[in-house]
């Protein structure tokens, strides 16, 4: 049996906002966006290739906007990320290597596969890593 993880509930304080940063900034696809009548709006996102979503509202969780630490995407190429990220106007840290001596930035010539991070937070501070991995085995 497949166990899929399907969508994950981001708390934000200003959906609007958070929907314009994840889709324009970030680059998510906007699935839907829907206001459901004398309840909240809901908007549901997903990163090109994933089959995990996210849903942006307030008060669908017991969480305060901006508590959510530890999301994580997964990205062949970390500098082409990176580079996506900062044009599109995203402020997201260095390339880091995590190592068995903790994070250090990256030297012309690492080798990122698997240890290779940036990191970012949304408009509420909910914070983001993207991992380089190439492939999996």
């Amino acid at each position: 049996m497949n166990w899929t993880l399907e969508v994950v509930v981001v708390p934000v304080s200003d959906i609007d906002r958070a929907k314009d940063f994840y889709e324009k900034k970030v680059g998510f696809t906007v699935d839907h966006d829907t206001r459901i009548d004398g309840g909240p709006q809901i908007v549901q996102l997903t990163p090109p290739g994933s089959g995990c979503s996210i849903v942006l509202g307030k008060g669908l969780v017991d969480m305060e906007p901006g508590s959510l630490r530890g999301l994580q995407l997964v990205v062949s190429d970390i500098h082409a990320a990176r580079a996506h990220l900062v044009e599109r106007g995203v402020e997201v840290g260095e390339i880091q290597v995590m190592g068995k001596a903790g994070a250090r930035p990256s030297r012309e010539g690492d080798d990122l596969d698997n240890v290779g991070f940036v990191f970012f937070t949304d408009p509420d501070g909910n914070g983001w890593a993207v991992q380089q991995i190439t492939s999996r085995g």
